[in-house]
């Protein structure tokens, strides 16, 4: 599968003080162990990756420069207790670290969606870091940073998104070396959209010996992609 291709290099702002934004907005939290919750997203610009199933592509480039200090009132000022922080890949740009942290302080309760591509040491324990490790058919498993297991707690959660039954075993044979049921909250297990389907996956899941004695395994689906149009953007 062919992976997507920069058309333009742009390197991440190193401001602290200044953060590139795609987009903002309102929706239902459609992945994690947080499914079906109200949550108000922010999607940074930039990414690292060229995973083959991407489908946030216009994130890689497009976004405006905002202040963190007007970002950080725009998202405190919304009644949503919950905020995800995502992208692209959010943990290039440094000033994504105050932010997280400045919305901890004010109570939101804050979702950090990154792959396991970037050091996880400088975000705020009080985040909930929902870790998308790299599977083989993504073109990307070679970016993974393994030592970023040691950054995760029970309130964490880690993702595989799984188009082939090697991302399928490549991922129970991660959860083993790690023994990610001992560190994570969730281990979820979500087929590429349009890829594999469903059905397969939850065959897999529920055929796997090595796996049924992990409370914290789950099948996750896309759900926003069932309520919406698969590519809409702002949801």
């Amino acid at each position: 599968m062919k992976l997507p291709t920069p058309t333009r290099k742009i390197k991440p702002r190193v401001d602290e003080t200044t953060l590139m934004v795609n987009e903002i907005f309102y929706s239902i939290q459609g992945e994690s162990s947080h499914a079906g919750r109200p949550c108000l997203f922010v999607r940074l610009t930039y990414c690292n990756l060229r995973c083959s199933y991407c489908d946030t592509e216009y994130a890689f480039y497009e976004g405006q420069p905002r202040q963190i200090d007007s970002l950080l009132a725009e998202i405190v000022d919304h009644p949503c207790p919950v905020v995800e922080i995502t992208g692209g890949e959010p943990l290039l740009q440094p000033a994504v670290f105050p932010l997280m942290k400045a919305l901890c302080e004010a109570g939101k309760t804050v979702l950090l969606e990154t792959s396991g591509s970037r050091p996880l040491e400088k975000v705020d324990p009080r985040v909930i870091k929902i870790v998308d490790f790299k599977c083989p058919s993504s073109g990307m498993a070679g970016k993974n940073l393994e030592s970023n297991v040691n950054c995760l707690s029970p309130r964490d959660e880690v993702k595989f998104v799984v188009g082939t039954r090697e991302d399928f075993d490549w991922a129970v044979a991660f959860v083993e070396k790690h023994r990610l049921a001992s560190r994570v909250g969730w281990i979820l297990f979500s087929p590429v959209w349009g890829q594999l389907p469903p059905l397969q996956l939850t065959e897999w899941l529920l055929g796997e010996p090595r796996l049924r004695a992990l409370p914290s395994v789950r099948l996750q689906l896309q759900m926003h992609k069932f309520i919406w149009p698969p590519d809409q953007r702002g949801v």
